[in-house]
């Protein structure tokens, strides 16, 4: 029985290169499923620790924070719709983060097309969220 080495055969080279990478859609979809789970918790330990202070159907509830620093002041007092806020941020997070993994993903495949495609997405979001006054 002969010996056949990978050289003779791109196929056998191409499926050690594809066995060697990093499964990027595996870790974007992680990020995504962490995100989601992560901002879901928080929002509800902000709800539970409203109906822990009773302010759940008092008009307080209905006064969320509006700014970054509103929601950091209210997170320093332990606020429940500073944490809801926080959550509701990291709900909105989650997907421009997936976009600025996927500039790394293809960067790693040297794929610079779709980087500065990717990259430019990332800014528009990024300067969206800087430039938007959130509906007002």
């Amino acid at each position: 029985m002969q010996m056949q080495d990978s050289t003779t055969h791109p196929q056998s080279n191409a499926t050690a290169r594809h066995a060697n990478k990093i499964d990027i859609s595996a870790i974007i979809g992680g990020v995504l499923q962490g995100g989601v789970l992560l901002s879901a918790a928080i929002i509800v330990a902000g709800v539970l620790l409203a109906l822990l202070k009773g302010t759940l159907a008092s008009s307080q509830l209905h006064s969320f924070p509006q700014s970054f620093g509103q929601i950091w002041a209210g997170l320093l007092m332990l606020q429940p719709q500073a944490i809801i806020m926080l959550g509701v941020l990291l709900l909105i997070a989650t997907p421009v983060l997936r976009v600025a993994i996927s500039i790394l993903a293809f960067a790693l495949e040297q794929d610079m097309k779709f980087v500065l495609i990717t990259s430019a997405v990332l800014i528009i979001l990024l300067v969206g969220f800087l430039l938007g006054k959130g509906g007002a």
